[in-house]
């Protein structure tokens, strides 16, 4: 009886997985997915803290049998430069690790100081 009743159960027309338009940041944050999706939980690697922008690209994976749960798993990214750096970005700040460098932008934290305060102390001190 299942297997008869089978073609009569609705089918999902939702697509498994969509581009959309983040219309308000955060985690959770709410989509535009052909209309807007609210409280989308943000999906990242362990470790890592990410929260998507208003207006950021975003890919949202819908879990679930009726595609009922979805998750932002990640930013479209635009205007990569080439395979194999890694750029990490920041409101005002970046990191990169390309061939052994590391290149920072924005204000150099050490120990709860700038960097440059970090070395005006040790020059200081070695100056006695």
């Amino acid at each position: 009886m299942w297997t008869s009743e089978r073609g009569r159960l609705p089918q999902s027309q939702e697509p498994a997985a969509e581009v959309g338009v983040v219309t308000l940041g955060g985690d959770p944050a709410a989509v535009e997915l052909g209309g807007e999706r609210r409280w989308l939980p943000v999906c990242a690697p362990g470790g890592y803290s990410w929260q998507p922008g208003a207006g950021d690209k975003v890919l949202v994976l819908k879990a679930g049998v009726e595609r009922e749960s979805p998750y932002i798993l990640g930013k479209i990214q635009e205007n990569v430069e080439e395979a194999g750096p890694i750029r990490l970005f920041g409101p005002g700040s970046a990191l990169g690790l390309d061939q052994g460098r590391v290149e920072l932008e924005g204000t150099v934290y050490l120990n709860g100081q700038t960097l440059e305060a970090y070395i005006q102390k040790i020059v200081a001190e070695m100056l006695g």
